[in-house]
């Protein structure tokens, strides 16, 4: 098993144990691959929910660079939401699984 399906299936675990989503295995991978190798590196593998820059960046370099969307207030709840459903005191909210949540939500999974 290769060290992106080892990070694959502890992505899909945290879907479905935190989120109890039933997961689309080919969108999870997309995603993971569109990540790049910043999935490897421990700091840039996760979104820190309270730092304000680090959710500014998901905001405009996925949601409005990648997915295409217009920004609005509408996006900066979509985020906290997410951060909320993952858990504040949870210091592992994975990139990979914050940006296949927006994915979904925002009904772009067309882009991958």
């Amino acid at each position: 098993m290769s060290k992106r399906d080892e990070l694959i299936a502890k992505y899909t675990a945290d879907l479905k144990d935190k989120f109890g989503v039933h997961v689309d295995m080919d969108l999870l991978t997309k995603v993971t691959i569109g990540c790049g190798p910043s999935i490897y590196n421990a700091d840039s593998a996760t979104v820190s929910g309270s730092d304000e820059s680090e959710l500014a960046t998901v905001k405009n370099n996925f949601l409005i660079k990648k997915l295409g969307l217009n920004d609005s207030a509408d996006l900066d709840k979509v985020i906290a939401d997410v951060m909320d459903k993952y858990g504040q005191s949870n210091r592992n909210k994975y990139r990979v699984v914050v940006y296949y949540l927006l994915t979904k939500h925002f009904k772009k999974e067309s882009v991958y």
